[in-house]
């Protein structure tokens, strides 16, 4: 008898993975049924609060903080790969084992925690999407809005056609994004020399600097994203045993690599985009909007048009992604689920207020970002924690270097996060 939920793609899924654990396929054929779930995680990496950061930080410093982006993908790849390697090992997801391990009041906190994490994510994804719609096809925005939400409802209803139809269509939407940057960066034709020194050379340049490598950084390393990786990978692919297990994470390793290549380069091209044309122009740009204007009259209207498409992609994706960590956390923490619908109703609400009232887009997703930032601590010192125990995870224990590098790693995405908060209120 099949699980119940499974369908006939989920089957031949798990068929797939049984001849690629038993050597049966070999090459890239043993490699395909394990790539996936990395790219929906993925998404939260290339959310519109990247693109406000990382045009922002290449408008006004040019190639300068694009190390930043390197560091955050480092860091990013790390974090994906210990969550992932939760689920593979415990077949629980972080939310799940944090409420087995912590007090229920603790559990009711992270629960709460985690929704406005997810809701303020929410609000930078819609009006993202919606933002994407006004931008390209002239939509007024409380319309874009209305026509952005059905779009994430079509795309969650993906998930009923099996994971592998969902992962099909984030995946196509990440490429959609690669495609109107690749061509972006093509046409603005970027100094090599400048972009390397950038790249590789870690600098700032006065308080201001470190204050949008802080945003920077919070926008790239995302609360739910570790949530969400975990829940994707829990009971996606079940080992039998631990050297089952240890395949699994071999693959799923693979996985989360080539994904935030994708997303590294991704939130590269932003800045890149913006440092040769804006920068080297003397603009500087803090609007999604403005960035719109302005890439239609340095490069032509075609240009523009296929940053707005990128935009309303990203926004799309990754709000249907968050809806599904919404569903994780709350069953993790509490045992409690709703409809998935209603729950895309109910996070739908704040984004479409707000656009109803005509607050500025681009201060919104600014805001999220904050927002965001107080929610990682509360995810990563949890995931370090869990991912660190020999009894919990058997064989695929943290080596001694790895669970140094995340404490290392979780101390200054905080302490950054802290500053950024502080900053921003004071």
């Amino acid at each position: 008898m099949k699980p119940k939920g499974q369908n006939k793609n989920d089957e031949a899924l798990q068929k797939h993975a049984s001849t690629s654990l038993s050597r049966e396929t070999k090459g890239i054929r043993q490699l395909l049924p394990f790539l996936g779930p990395a790219f929906i995680a993925a998404v939260a990496y290339i959310d519109p609060g990247n693109y406000a950061t990382n045009i922002s930080a290449g408008s006004a410093y040019g190639y300068k903080l694009l190390w930043v982006i390197l560091a955050s993908n480092l860091m990013a790849v790390l974090i994906q790969m210990m969550s992932a390697k939760l689920g593979i090992a415990t077949g629980r997801n972080l939310p799940e084992v944090s409420r087995e391990r912590f007090s229920k009041k603790t559990s009711i906190f992270l629960w709460i925690q985690a929704e406005l994490v997810i809701m303020a994510t929410d609000l930078a994804e819609f009006i993202g999407a919606a933002l994407g719609l006004y931008l390209v096809f002239n939509i007024p925005m409380g319309a874009a809005a209305i026509i952005a939400a059905i779009g994430s409802f079509a795309i969650l209803e993906m998930q009923r056609r099996g994971v592998r139809s969902l992962e099909a269509v984030i995946a196509g939407m990440i490429f959609v994004v690669v495609i109107a940057f690749g061509v972006q960066v093509f046409v603005a034709k970027p100094e090599a020399g400048p972009l390397l020194a950038g790249l590789f050379t870690p600098r700032f340049e006065g308080v201001d600097s470190i204050l949008l490598s802080a945003g920077m950084l919070g926008a790239t390393v995302m609360p739910h994203a570790i949530y969400l990786h975990s829940g994707l990978t829990n009971k996606r692919i079940v080992g039998r045993n631990e050297a089952e297990r240890k395949k699994i994470f071999k693959f799923e390793t693979i996985d989360v690599i080539i994904a935030m290549i994708i997303a590294g380069a991704i939130n590269a091209s932003m800045l890149i985009v913006a440092a040769a044309l804006f920068f080297k122009e003397g603009v500087q740009v803090d609007d999604l909007e403005v960035a719109f204007d302005q890439f239609g009259s340095m490069l032509g209207t075609h240009v523009a048009i296929l940053f707005g498409v990128g935009l309303l992609a990203a926004g799309l994706s990754s709000s249907s992604v968050g809806t599904l960590t919404g569903d994780i956390v709350m069953q993790g923490y509490i045992q409690k689920r709703i409809p998935i619908y209603l729950r895309r109703v109910i996070t739908m609400l704040p984004p479409i207020i707000i656009i109803m009232l005509g607050i500025n887009a681009s201060k919104a997703l600014v805001m999220s970002q904050v927002i965001l930032s107080f929610g990682i601590a509360f995810a990563l010192i949890p995931l370090i924690l869990f991912t660190s125990d020999k009894k919990l995870m058997g064989g695929l224990v943290n080596k001694k270097i790895t669970t140094v590098t995340a404490w290392l790693i979780a101390i200054l995405i905080i302490a950054l996060n802290l500053f950024l908060l502080y900053e921003t209120i004071f």
